[in-house]
């Protein structure tokens, strides 16, 4: 592995934890909601520097898209109060 691969690597699991802190210490919802977003985006492109483009490509689907889109429905559905 290149040092400038190793330097986007390193970074990219700096700025997952930071984003992880955000998440667990936020005072708001939406804001946990995105930075838990963020978290696996970054995991992505980890995953795409350690050479594993269909373990990005999922994890950037699933992790990232998919499941914040979930937390920001289910939260409109607890915060609107719809009873169904």
């Amino acid at each position: 592995m290149s040092s400038l691969m190793l330097a986007i690597a390193a970074f990219t699991v700096l700025a997952m934890l930071a984003a992880a802190l955000i998440a667990t210490f936020s005072k708001s919802l939406s804001a946990s909601i995105l930075a838990a977003g963020l978290v696996s985006l970054l995991a992505s492109v980890l995953f795409l520097v350690l050479a594993a483009p269909d373990v990005a490509m999922t994890e950037a689907a699933i992790g990232s898209g998919l499941t914040t889109f979930l937390f920001f429905f289910v939260l409109a559905r607890v915060r609107g109060g719809d009873n169904d």
